[in-house]
């Protein structure tokens, strides 16, 4: 994988000016930190997913096609980070061997190793536009539906002892005991399936589990039912069975603004904004309205624009290259660099809110990154031609 992607890059860029050997070292550096770090960050968002088969009652099969399906999403939201701490380290390792001196001395400039840079730059903002705007919700909209089709295959996870359980749509359980073979004693069930709420208490009870069926068996027991007007009627009963297969899980199943298609966001977009009225929303479609509009405006924004910020970190990370390891002044370029880095990138957290305010915010969130990537260029070209009169 490694491999084709160097080729990758260097089919990408035509590579004649001896930088071969830069971009696979920070590419190689990006591969394996973006795996490192992911699986971490997966690893932690796995474990607070747990309540997906704990709480909720699903299998551990749906756990785990849900939590891998989002990684992707995470790996999408590290890469700016990631991109921009490798291409800094990478190139503070070369300045601190000595090996960006043989560029320079080969008739290397400094202006065209920015130039390859913002190449390569533009290679992971599509990689970005990529997962933002197709890979990411179509996965995260997958991984939902496995949730939606499941059932709740781990009911007797459910059932704890002198506790009531209302994880299960429409049904409370209560029981006092229960033991290995499933068998319950003092079992207290209250189901609002209807529009009459019934309460069923038994003395004992036995979960019986097929392929498609599981049924709560109930021994010795009262059924009380409750109509519209307070009335309570009850009767007695040997035995009964609870079908609980028609029960659901109360795990968010509706589809997320975040799981829609993009193509539905800018419909909705051009509607609300340029035709200035909202269109029909049918049964399990976008709801496109002009209360949801800001919501919608920051997801696009988030989906599309964001990414610019690539272009901001890669041209204050070059600012490293305006001066060397030899002078003095080189380590607080080193912090400065940084730290405007990480500001950047908290800023383009940061943006996504304030982007769907109205349309004034929306363009200033569009072009900000453009006109601070512009202004950084043109001073970089400046401190370079600066830095050049002077040698």
């Amino acid at each position: 994988m490694v491999e084709r992607f160097y080729r990758l890059l260097m089919f990408i860029f035509n590579d004649k000016i001896g930088l071969k050997k830069f971009l696979a070292d920070n590419s190689y550096s990006f591969l394996l930190s973006s795996v490192s770090v992911t699986f971490v960050v997966w690893a932690i968002q796995a474990v607070n997913n747990l309540d997906i088969v704990s709480e909720d009652g699903h299998s551990f099969l749906i756990y785990f096609y849900y939590t891998t399906l989002a990684l992707p999403k995470i790996f999408s939201d590290l890469l700016p980070i990631i991109f921009f701490t490798t291409l800094f380290y990478t190139i503070i390792k070369y300045e601190n061997n000595n090996e960006l001196k043989i560029f320079w001395i080969n008739g290397i400039s400094k202006i065209q190793f920015y130039n390859l840079i913002l190449k390569y730059t533009v290679l992971f903002f599509f990689i970005q536009i990529l997962l933002t705007t197709l890979l990411v919700p179509y996965l995260q909209n997958k991984g939902k539906s496995y949730i939606k089709e499941s059932k709740l295959d781990f009911f007797p996870s459910l059932f704890q002892q002198k506790k009531f359980i209302d994880t299960v749509d429409k049904l409370t359980i209560f029981i006092e005991t229960k033991n290995s073979n499933n068998e319950f004693t003092n079992i207290y069930l209250k189901d609002e399936t209807e529009d009459e709420p019934r309460i069923i208490i038994a003395k004992r009870g036995q979960l019986l589990i097929s392929d498609d069926k599981k049924i709560f068996q109930l021994l010795n027991g009262l059924y009380i039912n409750i109509n519209k007007f307070g009335k309570v009627t009850s009767f007695n009963f040997e035995k009964t069975d609870f079908d609980l297969s028609q029960f659901l899980t109360k795990t968010t199943t509706y589809t997320k603004l975040q799981e829609r298609k993009t193509s539905e966001l800018l419909i909705c977009a051009h509607s609300i904004l340029i035709k200035k009225e909202p269109p029909k929303n049918k049964k399990g479609t976008l709801n496109c309205t002009y209360d949801s509009i800001i919501e919608i405006m920051s997801e696009t924004y988030k989906r599309i624009f964001k990414p610019l910020y690539l272009f901001m970190l890669s041209s204050i990370v070059i600012f490293l290259l305006t001066s060397s390891n030899e002078d003095a002044k080189f380590k607080k370029i080193k912090l400065f660099v940084f730290f405007f880095g990480i500001f950047f990138i908290i800023l383009s957290e940061m943006s996504t809110d304030y982007s769907g305010k109205n349309n004034i915010s929306l363009l200033l969130s569009i072009f900000f990154p453009l006109i601070i990537f512009l202004f950084l260029y043109g001073l970089f070209y400046k401190r370079i031609i600066k830095l050049n009169n002077k040698a």
